[in-house]
């Protein structure tokens, strides 16, 4: 994997970016300036950044995920996706009554959605797929292959399709961290 250097990083236009940033030259970045990237924040190969996006530090996102911030993105410190991961923070409506994609008349689609939110600690399974106006709060995490459609609870193990409860996730951790 070969990331950008801070002269490239500079170049693509981002928002905002910290230290020790690490971004694939595999990646896709789309609106950079709607973008902003904390510290200690690594991207991998294939990803798709799209949109209003904000990182904050100490997260990973794996090689093939995508983040489709339309109406925004937040990934709070100590975040992250695996692999294979898709975000979204809009969706078209599929009932029939409108066209569906980015390149017909605004005024024949219906584009709605909301702000998705990752607290800290919070994390996606490989494959998880994540829809609008949700919020994975503090400590909660997917198994892999989910579909997150609300809410997760706070420091719980969400899987399935839709996500749901399991069981407690410890947060033991957390106390020895210099925060």
């Amino acid at each position: 994997m070969s990331f950008l250097t801070r002269k490239q990083l500079k170049g693509l236009g981002l928002k905002s970016y910290g230290e020790n940033v690490q971004i694939s030259d595999k990646v896709s970045i789309y609106s950079p300036e709607t973008i902003s990237i904390g510290n200690n924040v690594r991207i991998d190969d294939f990803c798709i950044l799209s949109g209003k996006i904000t990182l904050g530090n100490y997260i990973h996102i794996s090689a093939y995920s995508a983040l489709y911030g339309k109406m925004g993105i937040v990934m709070e410190d100590f975040t992250g996706l695996s692999p294979r991961c898709t975000v979204f923070s809009a969706s078209d409506d599929f009932s029939g009554l409108y066209l569906i994609s980015p390149m017909v008349p605004l005024e024949y689609s219906n584009v709605t959605g909301g702000l998705v939110t990752f607290k800290r600690f919070s994390h996606a399974g490989a494959n998880t797929v994540i829809l609008p106006c949700v919020t994975l709060n503090e400590g909660a995490v997917t198994g892999a292959l989910s579909l997150v459609n609300k809410d997760l609870q706070a420091w719980g193990i969400h899987v399935g399709i839709p996500a749901t409860y399991l069981k407690v996730r410890k947060n033991d951790l957390i106390k020895y961290l210099p925060l």
